[in-house]
């Protein structure tokens, strides 16, 4: 009954297209050893032996592969059953944590310069059982690595010293797929260029007149940058003077760091445009930048300069939501201001100052904010009444008794 349905299955209109080709990936398992030698030096042989059988001398713990090793070397020898016969030399595992695979050789060294070297090695030789494994403690090595009396008549001894090099191979595996290659791209400097165009004044197409002073431009770049500009030069309703173009209600130093922004998509330095050194200026001119950001519907602009001040006299930013549609921003500040470990720091700058003398409603709602915490957390309200001096009432107004 099956064979029926398979034939009709392959039996395909002529217009039916074949399938894909199948996608062939390919992996590799590479196991291979990471290395690490240490040499130790075994001074005052003589005076070693006797400390017993079983009983060694360590060298200081060395790193290989990611875990701790140390040379143990038994004067006397590890086993019972040899009676202090032979020396035995173990590599151990120094580290705590899962079991460790890996292969050794320790080198007893010649110490007459002929490189007699007596040598036991693990690495170049096929072993049936594959490498040791280790756990903490655990220890590779040879109960029989020399006979003691041997030893003591060899030129491996020397001057009552013995030299011993130990070589360590922890065995890893990984698995690697298709080779794959990144290229490091650098971050865009696209704002680099622009503002190189700005400050060169080559093919530009339209000036502002802002004041008496005139800036010059490029109508693409800034109806880029900005709606109000991109309506204003390319619109159904673009000014017939597009060449040169008046602004009003607006400072020349404020126009010319939103056209610093516009090109080169950072802020100037406002202590250098302004010409003043204090940060009450650059406070000003922020609060200028912000407003005429917004006028030009320069949103991202408004985001950055948020960014860029919002630590600064953030008493001053809550004047600002009055001039462009900032609630957020003032919203923010509201929230910080309001708190009673900062009223009280706040009142004390010249930024409260001026909102105190500009902004009497902006003070009303902050009156009034804190009004709201006082309701829902007495706590905090006693430690506003510390703060909040006795002659503010809630509208913000001086109040003053009447004999």
């Amino acid at each position: 009954m099956g064979r029926p349905c398979i034939e009709t299955l392959r039996t395909s209109s002529p217009s039916s297209s074949s399938p894909p080709p199948a996608v062939t990936t390919t992996s590799t398992s590479v196991t291979e050893t990471v290395n690490g030698e240490h040499d130790f030096r075994i001074s005052g042989y003589s005076l070693s032996k006797g400390i017993g059988i079983g009983k060694y001398v360590a060298s200081d713990t060395f790193m290989v592969g990611g875990y701790s090793w140390a040379i143990y070397f038994y004067p006397d020898g590890k086993s019972l059953e040899d009676n202090a016969t032979y020396v035995s030399l173990f590599i151990a595992l120094a580290s705590e944590g899962t079991d460790v695979r890996a292969l050794f050789e320790l080198t007893l060294l010649d110490q007459s310069g002929r490189e007699r070297h007596k040598v036991h090695s693990h690495f170049g030789r096929a072993l049936e059982s594959g490498p040791y494994t280790l756990k903490y403690r655990g220890s590779m090595g040879y109960k029989r690595f020399f006979k003691r009396s041997a030893l003591e008549t060899s030129d491996y001894l020397k001057d009552d010293c013995l030299q011993v090099h130990c070589c360590v191979g922890v065995v890893r595996s990984r698995t690697e797929g298709p080779k794959t290659y990144s290229i490091h791209v650098p971050p865009s400097d696209i704002g680099q260029h622009f503002g190189k165009l700005l400050e060169c004044e080559k093919g530009m197409d339209v000036s502002f007149e802002v004041k008496g002073e005139t800036f010059p431009a490029h109508k693409l770049v800034l109806a880029a940058r900005s709606p109000v500009f991109r309506a204003q030069l390319f619109g159904p309703m673009k000014d017939q003077s597009s060449r040169c173009i008046e602004v009003e209600d607006i400072e020349p130093p404020v126009f010319k760091a939103m056209l610093h922004f516009m090109y080169w998509d950072s802020l100037p330095d406002m202590e250098e445009l302004t010409g003043l050194n204090t940060k009450w200026a650059s406070t000003l001119m922020y609060q200028h930048l912000l407003a005429a950001a917004d006028r030009y519907g320069c949103n991202c602009s408004v985001r950055l300069i948020f960014a860029k001040t919002l630590h600064k006299h953030r008493c001053n930013h809550i004047g600002v939501g009055r001039a462009a549609p900032l609630s957020r921003l003032k919203a923010v500040c509201l929230k910080f201001v309001a708190l009673p470990e900062n009223l009280r720091a706040v009142m004390q700058t010249d930024g409260f100052d001026y909102l105190r003398e500009s902004c009497p409603h902006v003070l009303t709602e902050l009156l009034e904010y804190v009004a709201r915490i006082n309701e829902h957390s007495p706590a905090i309200s006693k430690r506003l009444n510390e703060v909040i001096p006795d002659a503010l009432d809630v509208h913000g107004r001086r109040a003053y008794e009447v004999g």
